[in-house]
Parts: structure tokens; C-alpha cells; sequence
């Protein structure tokens, strides 16, 4: 994180003050440098009490008469309206509306997560969030997460959210992470198509670095594969939106269930293929009506993928009301080439497994991290 001490002036004169203090030293009185200058004696009196700027015309006419530099005297203007234009920025750190807004987000959350600076100080939590968005008012992220001001780059409005602060923080993350990272090739469709009988191999082994496997394969397809850890009340599986014409998916480690994540990303791999670049696509966010047609065709892909509606009816078939073995999920995921977990999956979501089988077992961990 930049040290934002840096960029800071803890105090700056007006240049008023430096003038004062050389007329006192040529003994020159306001009236007659005023005729020197040939500016308003009025204009020089404003400026030596602060109330008026020095110009860059002003400047060059300082410096004939006090023999001090012009840049000098638009040096001093320019630290000191930045250093106004600071405090004013601060004094935002005193509204209440304000100070609400950042009670909102799971600081503590963020900052062990090392997204944002640690401070139990509010008003340097204010300043971190505003940093944190690259924002300068709750205005603005309010429009950008709530109000849809940027229509053609973030068409997603999350005012219908259970809690729009968690998540635009969540994605903020993403969009941090995306900044950082380069893809192998550009975004191929065809190239992401290829890839998925590579995927699926994937989910079959689940090797302990699928998470790297999965990143670099997506990579080689123009994909950014975003890992985002999982923070408080921000229910979300996944994500998938363009950064700068480039197709992002941003993954949690939420639910840390192997069937759980493959559905989810085969979920965002679907609205890469299927939908246009100009919506952003939260799974398990409620969307605006004109976007759960296509958050219903994401899941029909995904579902399509683990195993197809063919393969279902089949081991359904099978079963002929039994209820499975465990032998018989084994034998059924060597079939089709796929892990146990999502057999498992599967058959739970159609009713035939109850959720609290034994055969919950097959479910494994993910690790992203």
C-alpha cells in the first residue's frame, strides 16, 4: 500500500505571508508596490491577507519587483490551495452521514485480510475506504454501486443487496487483483471451449494445486481466474464481469465444498460464452429481472458440463428408486468421468440423495489459498 504520508503537506503559508514579510524587508509600502507592479492596490491587499491567489501573470510581476523567482511565488500558490483543498477533504471524516457509511463495511475483516490498512481511528478508516475505492465521497460510491451512474463499464446495481457494502468490497478486491493480473494469451472463446475437457479432468483428479491448474489453463484461454477470500455478509459464490475487455472470474472460498465451487465456475465459465461483456453477473445476488434469464441459462450450462441431463436420467434410471451405495457413486463417477462429489451433488438437487446422506463424504475441501 502507498504511504499516503507522502503525498500529504502537514502545513502550507499562503504566499501573502512571504510577500509581507519581503516588502518589510525592502521597506516598501503596499501603495507603492502596487504602482510597481502595476496591479490593484486592492488585489495586492487581498493577497497579502490570504483572501485572493497569486497568478501566473501576478508572478512574473513579483519577480521584476522582489527579484524572487515566479516559480517561487506559483510554487507557494499551488502547496497551498493543495493543502486547503486536503483539509477540506478531511473534514469530510466529521460527517455523520459519513461516519455511518464506513460502520457499514467489515473493516476488521478487510484489514486482516490485508486489503486495507488496520486503524480502530474512524476518520482513518473513512480515508482508507475512499482510498480503498478510489472514491472521494459516499456520492460516488454510491453511484457507482448503487444508482448505475457508469451504465456502459458496471451494469449492476446493488441496491437490492442484503448488504451492497460487503459486496462492492468484495469486488473492489477483484477489481485490485484483476489489475495485477496478466493472462497467458488474449481471450479466445474457441480457446475456452478447448480447455473445458481439460477442466473437467480437473475436477475429476482434484489434485491439491487445481487452484493453480485451473489459473494457468484459464490464462492460456485470455481468463482471469480472481481468488478472493470469503468476507462476513457477502454471500457470494462467484463473479464473472470484463476488466478492460478482458473476461474475469472472481471465486470465494465461501461454501469450501469441491461441488459447490465446480458448479459455480462452470456457472461463470457459461455466462462468459453465452452473454455479452457489458453485464456483471454476482451468484447468489438477487438480479434485476431482465438478468435472471440469463443467470438460469449460466446454471443450465453448468449443470450441462459436470454431467449431462442424458447421464442423470441414466444413473437415475439405474437406481430404479434405491437408494445409491457408495460403490454405486464410485462406479457411476468412473462412468462419466467425473468426481463422486458431483454425482453426489446431483442427486441431491433432484431429491434422490437426502442433504444429510452419508455420502456427503465424497464432498472434499477446496483450498484456494
Amino acid at each position: 500500500m502507498p504511504d499516503k504520508e507522502h503525498f500529504k503537506l502537514v502545513y502550507a503559508y499562503h504566499p501573502g505571508e512571504t510577500l509581507r514579510e519581503k516588502l518589510q524587508e525592502m521597506e516598501m509600502s503596499i501603495k507603492e508596490f502596487a504602482i510597481r507592479t502595476t496591479k490593484p492596490e486592492k488585489t495586492i491587499n487581498a493577497v497579502l491577507i490570504g483572501e485572493s491567489a497569486v497568478t501566473p501573470d501576478m508572478s512574473i510581476a513579483f519577480e521584476q519587483v522582489t527579484r524572487i523567482p515566479a516559480h517561487f511565488w506559483l510554487n507557494l500558490q499551488r502547496n497551498f490551495d493543495e493543502y486547503v483543498a486536503r483539509q477540506k477533504r478531511e473534514a469530510i471524516c466529521q460527517d455523520e452521514q459519513t461516519i455511518e457509511w464506513a460502520k457499514q463495511f467489515p473493516y476488521v475483516a478487510m484489514a486482516n485480510l490485508g486489503w486495507i490498512e488496520k486503524t480502530r481511528i474512524t476518520s482513518e478508516k473513512i480515508m482508507n475506504l475512499l482510498s480503498f475505492f478510489r472514491i472521494t465521497s459516499v456520492k460516488a460510491w454510491e453511484d457507482y454501486f448503487i444508482n448505475q451512474a457508469l451504465k456502459s463499464a458496471f451494469r449492476i446495481s446493488l441496491s437490492g443487496a442484503k448488504d451492497p457494502y460487503a459486496i462492492s468490497a468484495w469486488l473492489r478486491q477483484g477489481e485490485i487483483q484483476a489489475a495485477e493480473c496478466k493472462t497467458k494469451n488474449p481471450y479466445s472463446e474457441a480457446a475456452l471451449k478447448g480447455i473445458i475437457p481439460k477442466l473437467l479432468l480437473l475436477i475429476k483428479d482434484q489434485p491439491d494445486d487445481f487452484a493453480v491448474q485451473l489459473s494457468d489453463l484459464c490464462s492460456k484461454a485470455g481468463v482471469k481466474i480472481l481468488y478472493t477470500a470469503h468476507i462476513p455478509h457477502a454471500p457470494i459464490n462467484g463473479c464473472t464481469r470484463w476488466i478492460d475487455n478482458v473476461p474475469c472470474i472472481q471465486m470465494t472460498d465461501k461454501q469450501k465444498r469441491n461441488d459447490v465451487f465446480w458448479f459455480s465456475f462452470f456457472h461463470e465459465v457459461g455466462h462468459i460464452l453465452l452473454h455479452g461483456k457489458r453485464d456483471v453477473f454476482l451468484e447468489d445476488v438477487e438480479h434485476r429481472e431482465a438478468l435472471k434469464q440469463k443467470e438460469e441459462e449460466a446454471d443450465r450450462f453448468a449443470a450441462e458440463q459436470l454431467l449431462s441431463h442424458n447421464a442423470e436420467n441414466e444413473i437415475i434410471q439405474e437406481l430404479d428408486g434405491a437408494q445409491p451405495t457408495k460403490q454405486f457413486i464410485v462406479d457411476q463417477a468412473n462412468r462419466y468421468q467425473t468426481h463422486p462429489a458431483i454425482i453426489v451433488g446431483r442427486l441431491q438437487h433432484s431429491g434422490i440423495i437426502r442433504q444429510d446422506s452419508a455420502l456427503n463424504s465424497f464432498k472434499v475441501p477446496v483450498n484456494l489459498f
